[in-house]
Parts: structure tokens; sequence; C-alpha cells
């Protein structure tokens, strides 16, 4: 969730050449969300992985050449050896281990970089707008319209929510000005899948 912070973005005018009809742009490409490299999970998990396949492969070594197996693999036989399946710890070992694993394919199989919106572009190019970056452009569209007191922008990858306070002019009025204002604006975002507007106006709160 990315909220609009207080520096004024750039505005959104979009140069036209000369004429009354806009010059033909070439067809967006399809673009998918960017994908994180998350390199601190992936770091840690090879890191462990590491350690306990060279522990095993250590002990295993020792054994084969006529040392004594280490304690701790000496104990987890014996514990494996006694406890039943419904036993406390062995179901809490389990349901770690299922946790763990769900949080590997969770990281493995979803984008992440969520603050990034992709946006259209000519095939064989990619490019994204941060939400929060998106937020503050909405909130100075929204600030531009008459009666606009204050304007809170939540951005997320299927919807935009505005929370706009008007201290003068009918709320309906001004709700469909800032409508048709930041529908404009979103459109002009030039975002790969155009999120829905959800729009609130109200008076200020009574002191």
């Amino acid at each position: 969730m990315s909220h609009d912070t207080g520096a004024r973005a750039p505005t959104l005018d979009t140069p036209r050449p000369d004429g009354d009809s806009p010059a033909p742009t070439a067809p967006a490409a399809r673009t998918g969300r960017f994908w994180s490299v998350r390199r601190i999970p992936a770091t840690v998990v090879a890191a462990l992985l590491a350690a306990a396949t060279g522990l095993l492969l250590y002990d295993i070594v020792a054994v084969r050449t006529g040392r004594p197996a280490m304690a701790w693999r000496r104990s987890l036989a014996e514990e494996l050896s006694v406890r039943r399946l419904d036993d406390p710890w062995v179901l809490a070992g389990a349901a770690v281990a299922v946790l763990l694993g769900v949080w590997l394919l969770t990281l493995a199989l979803t984008p992440g970089l969520r603050r990034l919106l992709p946006m259209r572009g000519a095939p064989g190019t990619r490019a994204a707008l941060d939400r929060v970056a998106a937020a503050q452009i909405l909130r100075d569209r929204a600030m531009d319209v008459s009666g606009v007191q204050a304007a809170h922008v939540v951005v997320r990858r299927r919807r935009v929510r505005v929370d706009a306070v008007s201290h003068f002019r009918e709320l309906d009025v001004v709700r469909g000005e800032l409508r048709t204002v930041l529908d404009d604006a979103v459109g002009v975002l030039g975002l790969a899948a155009e999120p829905a507007l959800t729009l609130r106006v109200r008076r200020p709160a009574k002191r």
C-alpha cells in the first residue's frame, strides 16, 4: 500500500504535435509485473542448506572411516525410533516444515516488488511507475479541483482510492469534477492494467 506525501510531483500535461489530431502511437506491448530478485531469502536458504549438507556429509564420511557418529545424529535417530507420529514434538516439527515450505513456494511463485506498477510500452521495452509517485500525481490533480481542501490517495494494483475533503461548493459538483479529472489522470499514467477508481468526498470535520 502506498500513500501520498507532501512533495509535489511533476504535472502530466502531454504535449501534442501541431495539428488537431494526436500523433499515432504504436500498439502497447503486454507487460507483466516485475519480479523481485529476493537476494536475502535466497542467500539465507542457500547458506542454511549448505551448512546442513556439509555437516551431514562430514558425519557420514567420519562414520565410514570408523569414527562414531556425532551425538546430535545418534540422539535424533534414537528419538525418531521411539516417538510415534502423533507425538506433539513430531507434529510441531512437521508444522514448521510445512510453514517453511509454503513460505518458500510463495517467494518462488509471486512476483514481489509490489510498489512498482507496470506501464504500457512499445514491444521490447519495460517500464514501471512507483506507487508513491502515482499517488502524488493523482493527489496534485485532485487538489487542482476547485473546492477541494485536502485529498488522500491510496494506490493499489487494481484500485485507486481517493478520499477528498471539500470546504465549499456542492459535494455532488465537486465529486463529478474530481471523477472526471482523476479518470483522465489515471489514463495518462499509462499503466498496463488501469486500476478502478473509488472516490469519496466529504465535508471537513466540525471542531
